[in-house]
């Protein structure tokens, strides 16, 4: 008896979906416009997980997400609007008219491979779809389980029902579609810049977010070289624009570039056309190292932080060295961080730049004056300074006028201290 096997029916290994979609151009890329089932965002969309952060993206909150799938299951008259993602160089396009407009676009599957596509705008909703997904699929299962015990006619029958009704949910999430537009961009920088503009307008973005991504300032370009340092490194809130005493880091990435821009131009200044043009990004990187090995040696406070592991575990209660620097020390302000940031740039530029050394011997002269709140016998009650210093203050006044005022005095002591100092 012979037997006849027809390979055409048999299933081939896929990596990767196909869609009918529309090729046009935007700010000088070619954007590839689709709609997709709701189920495919996991597969050709990498699923993100709240308890890592993108570093191409914001944080993922898991309840918004959550409360996404359950807006499309309660919801049938549903609407979303399309989601926006990156296309580094994986897709393929096959046109079928006579003007390359429309065609055959086929995605590799993030599932199982390295993900082609990056997703710019709708993290939210390809978790939320996820975990729809899964608690269908883990309802389904639980009911099957069930009905393979012995139970009732009655109680059978509701659990088919119900089963039949969660066939229903995710053959929906089959057959809804959304958008989807894909911007080919294979430089990652640039990738970063879109995410920024796209979210420019966006109700919510924060400055933390805005200077991890916003490429155009050097401020912010150099900031993931400058947290590496050590004082820095896994101390710097990603997503926060404040410090709150419940916040086990040091700073924000607003912060950061705050400082920066401190010492390659002036508290409270910007940094102007020309000098975002003719400062290269190892410079800045250089400076703002220097700046910070100097505090971290002088300042008995900021040198405890770099012995403290930011990843270790601690017990309920345990305060971080950072948080207790914020208890009680002037440091724990970024507002005076940014001023010593000032007085470092003042006392290196000119005719005479004063070493690194002497910089830091100085600001060793300063650290038995950084104890907070101030009090009325304090070098910052009893001098010049006094304008720049609320009463029993833990930080500088942030006005603009008092932070370049404060940085001047502080760098005329260098050469003229006062007799407390």
């Amino acid at each position: 008896m012979s037997i006849t096997i027809d390979p055409l029916r048999l299933s081939k290994p896929q990596d990767s979906s196909t869609y009918l979609a529309i090729r046009t151009n935007q700010g000088g890329r070619a954007v590839y416009s689709t709609r997709v089932p709701l189920l495919d965002l996991p597969t050709i969309l990498p699923v993100p997980d709240p308890n890592d952060v993108d570093k191409d993206n914001r944080k993922v909150d898991r309840l918004h997400a959550k409360q996404f799938g359950e807006y499309l299951d309660s919801k049938q008259d549903w609407v979303a609007p399309a989601l926006l993602a990156r296309d580094g160089g994986g897709c393929t396009f096959e046109q079928v008219d006579g003007h390359g407009a429309v065609g055959y676009l086929t995605i590799p599957w993030a599932i199982g491979g390295i993900a082609t596509l990056r997703t710019i705008d709708g993290q939210h909703r390809v978790l939320g779809v996820s975990i729809e997904k899964q608690r269908i699929t883990v309802a389904i299962s639980a009911i099957d389980r069930e009905l393979a015990r012995k139970v009732s006619v009655d109680k059978a029958a509701k659990l088919r029902v119900e089963r039949e009704n969660l066939v229903g949910r995710m053959n929906r999430l089959k057959n809804e579609f959304i958008g989807l537009d894909i911007y080919v961009e294979p430089d990652p920088i640039k990738a970063q810049q879109m995410f920024v503009d796209v979210a420019d307008n966006a109700k919510g973005i924060s400055s933390a977010v805005r200077a991890r991504f916003d490429n155009y300032k050097i401020a912010n370009r150099t900031l993931g070289d400058v947290i590496d340092h050590p004082l820095l490194k896994g101390r710097v809130d990603a997503e926060q624009d404040r410090m709150t005493l419940k916040n086990p880091n040091l700073m924000g990435a607003k912060h950061v570039a705050d400082i920066t821009r401190a010492i390659i131009a002036k508290p409270g200044g910007r940094v102007g056309k020309r000098a975002e043009q003719t400062l290269t990004d190892g410079e800045v990187i250089e400076q703002v190292k220097d700046f910070l090995d100097v505090i971290s040696t002088a300042f008995t406070g900021l040198s405890a932080i770099t012995e403290d592991d930011p990843d270790a575990e601690r017990v309920p209660g345990e305060l971080t060295k950072a948080q207790q620097l914020r208890r009680n020390s002037l440091l724990g302000s970024v507002g005076m961080l940014r001023v010593l940031g000032g007085v470092f740039r003042d006392l290196r530029t000119g005719d005479n730049p004063v070493e690194l050394g002497d910089i830091t011997e100085f600001f060793k002269r300063l650290d038995p004056h950084m104890t907070a709140p101030v009090d009325e016998s304090s070098i910052w009650r009893t001098t010049e300074a006094h304008i720049d210093f609320e009463p029993n203050a833990s930080a500088p006044i942030m006005r603009t006028q008092n932070i370049i005022h404060l940085v001047g005095v502080i760098s005329g002591w260098y050469r003229r201290p006062p007799a407390s100092l």
